[in-house]
């Protein structure tokens, strides 16, 4: 049965049109689906017994179930592994809350979704990336990830840096991100939304037709195609200089910087030299480069650089006038990194399933 949230606004219009509902139908369903989180149509309870039990026949609005939750940071950081079914795919979500800071700017909670359960991008430094791909996310799938969190609290930012490349999977992503923007949907700022890419540049000038305010950032992690193209293996023959055109372009069609990703490894990419030879490709762009401490997973001879090693790298790129910050790193202790918790969950699985075989009584047949 197909998830009402996988429809388009307007899609759900036309099916109420096409059985003669009033166009304000459109604003209470998606509400009580969105803004409100119900999980059955039996809970429109200012809809017609006859409107709920047509919707009910045709869509569903079940919530995807927990498998794993932890916990961290005295309750600000929680990950939830969620359960697609078919065959244990699941797919992680975070949430992150932040008290006000000194400078005025208000408490926000914000939470981390997937796009894809596993990524084909393989990526050398990142869990997801080791597990492989498996299958696109529907738009309700994404959206269910935040709905998890809202039905606690108010969401205020959603960040599509999980499990996945949400540029290939774009057409899930743009409806997700509608769907949360709209008045009647989740009703988020734009500039409260941030897509994370490694670097499809023939979806970054798509995304930048859409007029819309997110933020966009491009995982870069080199400053040279070379070294880029190790750690990334999938990128390809998609150049630095490519990437920068293409960031150029959201730049002048949303008005808003773009945020290059730059996961530090030591002694692969975090040299003095190539903070200055990253800061001479970005010169002249409306940029800002968030730098990203490794955080040790599958990755085989990776290792996270010193403090020391991360600050003296970011010294370089501001001398440069780059504008560097360096991540502020949450729930380390409860595997925050994408693609840990699931990793760890198929583990333990996989441990308990050996335990039992071995457990398990054998009979001998003559």
């Amino acid at each position: 049965m197909r998830h009402l949230l996988d429809l388009t606004k307007e899609e759900l219009a036309a099916w109420l049109a096409g059985r003669g509902e009033p166009g304000y139908r459109t604003q209470q369903v998606a509400r009580w689906a969105l803004q409100r989180g119900v999980t059955t149509f039996e809970a429109m309870t200012d809809l017609p017994a006859g409107l709920r039990t047509a919707l009910a026949a045709e869509f569903t609005l079940a919530a995807l179930p927990v498998l794993a939750t932890r916990v961290a940071d005295d309750g600000d950081t929680t990950k939830v592994l969620l359960d697609l079914g078919g065959g244990g795919q699941a797919v992680e979500a975070v949430r992150m809350s932040y008290d006000p800071d000194e400078d005025g700017v208000p408490d926000r909670t914000t939470v981390c979704v997937s796009t894809q359960v596993g990524c084909a991008m393989g990526c050398a430094f990142c869990a997801t990336g080791q597990q492989g791909f498996t299958r696109n996310l529907h738009p309700s799938e994404i959206l269910a990830q935040v709905l998890h969190f809202t039905r606690d609290r108010r969401v205020t930012n959603v960040v599509f840096m999980g499990m996945g490349e949400p540029l290939a999977n774009y057409a899930a992503t743009l409806r997700a991100v509608r769907w949360m923007v709209d008045p009647d949907g989740l009703d988020m700022r734009q500039r409260g939304i941030t897509i994370s890419t490694v670097g499809i540049v023939s979806g970054i000038r798509r995304l930048a037709a859409e007029g819309l305010q997110v933020g966009l950032t491009v995982s870069l992690h080199a400053p040279d195609d070379e070294l880029r193209r190790r750690l990334i293996p999938t990128a390809g023959g998609v150049t630095i200089e490519e990437l920068v055109e293409a960031a150029r372009s959201y730049v002048e069609a949303s008005g808003r910087r773009v945020t290059f990703a730059y996961a530090l490894l030591e002694h692969v990419n975090d040299e003095p030299e190539q903070a200055r030879r990253l800061a001479q490709r970005l010169r002249g762009l409306q940029a800002h480069v968030n730098l990203i401490p490794y955080n040790p997973t599958a990755g085989a001879g990776l290792r996270r650089p010193s403090r020391e090693r991360v600050r003296a790298f970011q010294r370089e790129l501001q001398a440069a006038g780059i504008n560097a910050t360096v991540r502020v790193e949450r729930g380390q202790e409860i595997a925050a990194a994408c693609g840990q918790l699931r990793t760890d969950v198929a583990l333990a699985a996989a441990r308990n399933d050996e335990a039992a075989s071995q457990a398990a009584p054998v009979e001998w047949r003559g």
